[in-house]
């Protein structure tokens, strides 16, 4: 298991923070437990999915494997859970690896976390890559309360893309259809 240490953890890079910021203030602003599925499909990200509640979307400039590039992230809250998707399109596919690889490292520091399971990804019309993982990680919150994490990153051609479902505990109810729903649109 890999454990991030709090060291890591303040030797981010400040976008990463961000990102890991906003995911985990849903956590404390949650809404309405209610489930109210919607099929999405993003202008530009050439993906489909499946959200259990109305996103809010911002995009930003950062620097992701070298270069900055836009990150565009949708986030909704059901209850205790955060779901979030973040895709930023890098232009080059030599920058994917290494751009995965931060996502992944930035959602377990973002915990301060350790890897529970971890497998290849595995979404329909994916870019087949080494660094495209499935994780479940298990941390705690800036105000130390426990959380569980499921994290997926993947990419099609030079865009990547960042699945998370955070919350107190593991809901395969909620789980399930998020990460099941994705498919890659050629």
């Amino acid at each position: 298991m890999t454990q991030v240490t709090p060291a890591d953890r303040r030797n981010a890079p400040p976008w990463l923070r961000l990102i890991g910021a906003i995911v985990l203030l849903g956590l404390l602003v949650a809404c309405s437990p209610s489930l109210d599925w919607r099929q999405m499909r993003p202008e530009g990200w050439g993906l489909s999915l499946d959200m259990p509640c109305r996103p809010a979307s911002q995009t930003r400039a950062v620097p992701l494997a070298g270069s900055p590039v836009e990150l565009t992230l949708l986030v909704c809250h059901v209850g205790e859970h955060t779901f979030a998707v973040a895709s930023a399109d890098l232009a080059d596919p030599a920058r994917v690896g290494p751009a995965l690889s931060a996502l992944g490292q930035a959602a377990l520091a973002n915990v301060q976390g350790r890897i529970d399971r971890e497998q290849a990804a595995n979404v329909k019309g994916m870019t087949p890559h080494a660094a495209a993982r499935h994780w479940w990680l298990t941390g705690r919150l800036p105000n130390g309360q426990v959380v569980v994490e499921q994290v997926l990153v993947f990419a099609h051609g030079p865009r990547v893309f960042q699945m998370t479902l955070i919350g107190p505990s593991v809901d395969e109810r909620l789980a399930q259809p998020f990460f099941a729903a994705l498919e890659v649109l050629r």
